[in-house]
């Protein structure tokens, strides 16, 4: 247990003012200093960093190894900022540089922010939880528990689904190394929260299996609480609803000697016993801004299962704006900067100043930089993957069923780099055909289980849970699974050991999970999210498990490369190439969209030569390929994923009517728009793949068709200005045959016959 002297209380708090002063200035200085030609709000939160000040001040500078990780609250990020300046991590040049163009990001982001940042943090929910994905990612790696992951975050995160998600997940009781530190100050954007339940809060988390901290009072209220009339100063402020004990933080001292007491003789002798000073200083010593207190909280943490503390906090704490009920975003004055300035002794006109050396203060700085400081991360390149397995299937096969058989296929053909591929579920495996890879590699657990139905005959699924599996099998929450993946992708960066996770999920959800993967991205988590089934093709599910909008989201996402392959020779060159370009600087993610359909294989005219193959191969995987041509063509029918059979079909009897047609099989809209995006000056991209596939020379009008909405393929046109229209799916779908759905959203292929004749019409 950690003691310390009184000269380092006095030292931490040094430390604790000084970084509330630069948390504010940092603030301040972007919006009433910096110039703004424009007159746009920079913005900032000075009241949400005044309240995590002391957390953080007695967490990194009395508690915090080099070995752990933290997630810090969004509208905290300039207290960071400032801890990192002190410590010598950020250069003084970037704190006048809060939200300016390749300055300090507005919340903490650890590939845009200059200095030490350990989670992206910004999407509320979201970065509060990635620290449990951290430690099951870290442990996955064989890393064992070698430091704690921290994650400090506002009461009102509390709301959002996500964590909830999280926390009931069956693998967090394990995780020891959790530490939640919860900045209870009670407000949100617009007010103060009436009836915070904050006892509620503290058994759901016991319930859940969590060692429950509560940092309610600090020293001077407990002192005073252990004198005549203590007891009843203690009743009254228990029972005291938010908003009235906020309203008295706004008082002063007169105001708050007739206010407190109500109708209590002995409170009013207690307090009568006060200066002025004292009184104020006690009311608002709340157990999240006494350095002791919390301290005596972070060394009763017990690592053998998760804790969250629950630091009772003042929003603004120190500010002239402290407690008032809109004060989140708002902004001190000059004035009250200056006056501040002058309380914590320092220099509204030379803000970034250190602390002299030598001095207790400078020298506690620099230990603790020295105690923090990590080992520089290096970096191993991803094992290399094969371009093409070799295998190409005939008869009747489905692109999901694909999947399972690529994955097997990994292991005999690649088996250094299948031992980094990890799979993650949200209990869908065996209806997403990952049943036979799940059987080959087992399935993860930080202990292994046993798995009593090995000996059931009739049991085809086995569920061996083991150290060494390599699946994650989560319960159905969709956010948990893809933030999983972001931080399974973001080994490499970490810890400099790639992995290549692989997520599949039902497409109907991606939707549902998008918030969470775009997190991760932005974060640099590099994964592949496989959807499927996907689309209207997946008929007797009926409208509410039909994808819609998918497509038109992987091609829109950044930092990732979206394919909806239409055969399983297309399935596994694509997603060879997305593995690829997984746990890499310059990598990037992917979306693969799979289907149910079963479909014809010879329908690829896949080439037996060898040089014709790898030419195929890089067309794929590029974004398209021409799947037949005619020697001249009338119309183009291009068409992706489970609707190719269709274009087919209609390119049949159109020639049979005289219409020569066509067909190009798109893999990747994606890719295609940055290509044409590219040709016309607006990204680097390669462009090659317009050439070959839809070269000038062979434009004719235009038909495009997916199981999606048509916008996602109508961009086409303008490759060679033709005309065209796009056919896909517009609304919500109702159960049936595909052949009736089909023709319900226009995409069967008589639709795909009569645009292509509308379009070839004089």
């Amino acid at each position: 247990m950690s003691v310390m002297a009184p000269t380092r209380h006095q030292v931490l708090r040094e430390i604790e003012d000084r970084v509330l002063w630069l948390s504010a200035a940092i603030v301040h200085h972007a919006n009433r200093v910096r110039p703004n030609p424009s007159g746009l709000k920079v913005g900032g939160h000075q009241a949400s960093s005044a309240s995590m000040v002391s957390i953080m001040t007695a967490l990194w500078f009395n508690h915090l190894k080099a070995e752990d990780r933290v997630s810090v609250k969004p509208h905290a990020s300039p207290v960071l900022h400032a801890i990192n300046f002190l410590l010598g991590f950020l250069d003084e040049e970037y704190l006048p540089r809060l939200r300016d163009f390749g300055g300090l990001q507005s919340y903490p982001s650890r590939v845009k922010d200059p200095d030490p940042v350990d989670y992206s943090t910004g999407s509320v929910g979201i970065g509060a939880t990635a620290p449990i994905w951290g430690a099951i990612a870290r442990r996955y790696l064989g890393e064992g528990t070698p430091g704690r992951q921290y994650s400090l975050l506002g009461d009102a995160e509390l709301d959002e689904g996500a964590v909830w998600e999280a926390i009931m997940d069956p693998m967090v009781p394990q995780l020891g190394e959790l530490v939640w530190i919860v900045d209870l100050n009670r407000q949100s954007l617009d007010r103060v929260v009436p009836a915070i339940a904050a006892d509620k809060l503290q058994g759901m988390f016991d319930a859940a299996g969590w060692q429950v901290i509560t940092l309610k009072y600090g020293r001077l209220l407990e002192e005073l609480f252990s004198r005549p009339g203590g007891s009843e100063l203690r009743g009254r402020i228990d029972t005291m609803n938010n908003p009235e004990y906020q309203r008295l933080l706004r008082c002063d001292a007169a105001q708050l000697r007739q206010r407190l007491p109500g109708d209590s003789a002995a409170i009013a002798q207690l307090i009568s016993s006060l200066d002025d000073d004292s009184l104020l200083a006690a009311f608002a010593n709340l157990g999240g801004h006494d350095l002791a207190a919390l301290d005596k909280a972070f060394d009763a943490i017990d690592d053998t299962r998760p804790t969250v503390i629950f630091a009772y906090t003042v929003k603004g704490h120190g500010l002239a704006t402290q407690g008032h009920p809109q004060n989140h975003s708002s902004l001190l004055t000059t004035e009250q900067m200056r006056a501040l300035a002058t309380r914590l002794g320092t220099d509204i006109d030379q803000p970034w100043q250190g602390f002299p050396s030598p001095s207790e203060a400078a020298r506690l700085c620099v230990d603790t930089a020295a105690r923090l400081r990590r080992n520089e991360i290096k970096h191993t390149e991803p094992p290399a993957l094969p371009l093409d397995i070799g295998r190409t299937l005939s008869g009747t096969a489905t692109t999901q069923a694909a999947l399972g058989r690529i994955l097997l296929d990994l292991t005999r053909s690649a088996p250094e780099a299948a031992a980094r591929v990890v799979t993650v579920s949200p209990d869908v495996s065996s209806s997403t055909n990952l049943g036979g890879w799940v059987n080959k590699v087992g399935v993860w657990s930080p202990t292994e289980r046993p798995d009593w139905f090995a000996d059931d005959a009739e049991t085809i699924l086995h569920w061996r849970e083991k150290p060494t599996g390599q699946h994650i099998e989560l319960g159905i929450a969709e956010v948990n699974l893809v933030s999983l993946l972001g931080e399974l992708g973001a080994t490499w960066s970490r810890w400099g050991k790639p992995l290549l996770p692989i997520g599949v999920l039902y497409d109907p959800f991606v939707e549902r999970a998008l918030e969470p993967w775009s997190y991760g991205i932005y974060a640099g988590g590099q994964s592949i999210i496989v959807g499927t089934p996907s689309g209207v093709t997946l008929a007797p599910e009926g409208g509410a498990h039909q994808s819609i909008k998918t497509p038109s989201i992987g091609l829109e996402q950044p930092g990732c490369i979206t394919y909806e392959p239409a055969f399983a020779i297309d399935t596994e060159w694509t997603l060879l190439a997305s593995l690829a370009r997984l746990g890499k600087p310059d990598g990037s993610s992917a979306y693969l969209r799979l289907s149910t359909r079963p479909v014809d294989q010879a329908l690829a005219c896949v080439p037996a030569d060898p040089a014709a193959r790898e030419r195929r191969r890089r067309q794929v995987v590029a974004g398209a390929y021409s799947l037949r041509q005619v020697e001249t063509p009338l119309v183009t029918i291009a068409a992706m994923g489970a609707l190719v059979p269709e274009a087919l079909a209609a390119a049949d009897r159109l020639a049979q009517a005289g219409v020569a047609a066509d067909v190009v099989c798109v893999t990747s809209p994606g890719l295609l728009y940055r290509a044409s995006r590219a040709r016309q000056g607006h990204e680097h991209a390669d462009s090659w793949i317009l050439d070959q596939v839809f070269p000038a020379a062979r434009a004719t009008p235009l038909v495009t068709v997916l199981d999606g909405h048509p916008h996602t393929l109508s961009f086409l046109a303008t490759i060679n200005q033709v005309r065209h229209t796009s056919l896909g799916v517009t609304g919500f779908g109702q159960s049936g045959s595909i052949e009736d759905v089909y023709r319900y959203h226009g995409i069967d292929t008589d639709s795909i016959i009569r645009a292509s004749l509308d379009c070839v019409a004089p």
